[in-house]
């Protein structure tokens, strides 16, 4: 989400610019486009065109994540050395190494939900266990690898502490929300129980490590001196781990029918309580997130990557909002889940629109 650096301008020649500060940052964009498409496929309301409008996201998200993937690619074999201190020696930039496991899971997801109609379910089943898998093999590695980092090797003080320090630790939530669609249509018995124990797994993961983690965050927040006015967005990743952990507590309740038959009732009691209690401290800091960065915006806040923050973290509490209208068939949650969603719409097509702009000015490209 930091603004994105290269090593030169386009040059009069026309030869494609140095991709040298090409980070890991920019995978938000691929998140934020694909929970798009998640946050519609998940609406409990079904307006003319929604299906349409979902299937147009999730093709978009497929794009980025490919064009992405293939440019860091070339990062990766030019640059290896700035790669290498961006991890090894850059804690800013390391802990977006959270970012493009979330954005395979994300697109993954996606692929299930709208690609069967496009592309036939076959195809798009294998597309996303093979998304899945890796972007939750590359998920419990940066969830592990980053904050083993932050704490033998980055050089760190509690005011340096801010909502990015999140991204590693939230991406197993994505992985606890994501994988529960798959058990349908795995064979019965233990390859779909191993599933859903697994998934509870990675949400106890993700979830532990985000209530160690949160504190040090806010309360370096709280310390520290104001955020700088590109990284006020960030304010709204908090929202992440809270509407990630609702979504999946209700996909895992979902699941545990085909699954384990026997853990159903439990598990929906505690999709229903856990959610509805975790929901309301989400639209809490979204007030919080949003009074800081109007505040940022009558300053001047000028446009960066951090906006992508606006997109995914909101869409996490769509899907959260929307599991917890079709739990309990209460029409507020279904009021909330449409109109977080109105919201998540006008942040994507903001942050959209002044990515591509900057992207075609140069602005974005120049070192």
């Amino acid at each position: 989400m930091a603004t994105l650096t290269l090593a030169r301008p386009l040059t009069g020649h026309g030869r494609a610019p140095a991709l040298a500060g090409l980070g890991p940052q920019w995978y938000a964009a691929v998140m934020g486009t694909a929970v798009v498409a998640n946050g519609a496929a998940a609406l409990p309301v079904r307006p003319p065109g929604l299906t349409g409008f979902g299937e147009l996201l999730w093709g978009l998200s497929v794009l980025a994540l490919l064009a992405l993937v293939a440019a860091r690619a070339v990062h990766l074999t030019r640059h290896r050395d700035t790669a290498r201190a961006g991890l090894f020696d850059t804690p800013a930039t390391a802990v977006f190494y959270g970012c493009p496991p979330m954005a395979l899971l994300a697109v993954g997801y996606a692929t299930l939900a709208f690609g069967p109609r496009v592309i036939g379910t076959g195809p798009a089943l294998a597309v996303d266990a093979v998304l899945w898998t890796a972007g939750t093999a590359y998920a419990l590695a940066v969830a592990a690898g980053i904050p083993y980092l932050m704490i033998t090797r980055h050089r760190l003080a509690a005011q340096d502490a801010n909502p990015t320090w999140l991204l590693p630790v939230v991406a197993p939530l994505v992985a606890a929300a994501t994988g529960p669609a798959l058990v349908p249509y795995l064979p019965a018995g233990g390859w779909r129980t191993a599933m859903l124990q697994g998934c509870y797994a990675l949400l106890g993961a993700g979830l532990l490590a985000t209530l160690a983690l949160l504190p040090v965050v806010i309360t370096g927040l709280l310390h520290s001196k104001p955020l700088a006015p590109a990284l006020t967005p960030a304010l709204f990743l908090v929202l992440g781990p809270l509407g990630q952990s609702t979504t999946a507590t209700g996909q895992l309740a979902d699941a545990a029918g085909p699954a384990a038959p026997a853990l159903a009732p439990a598990a929906l009691v505690l999709s229903e309580l856990y959610g509805v209690a975790v929901m309301g401290v989400a639209m809490l800091w979204l007030l919080v997130a949003a009074a800081a960065n109007l505040r940022a915006m009558r300053a001047g806040m000028p446009f960066a990557m951090t906006w992508w923050a606006f997109t995914f973290p909101v869409g996490t509490c769509v899907t959260g909002a929307a599991g917890l209208a079709r739990h309990t068939g209460f029409a507020g949650f279904t009021g909330l889940a449409v109109a977080l969603y109105l919201l998540l719409i006008a942040a994507w097509a903001v942050a959209a629109v002044r990515t591509v702009g900057g992207l075609a000015g140069g602005r974005l490209l120049r070192a």
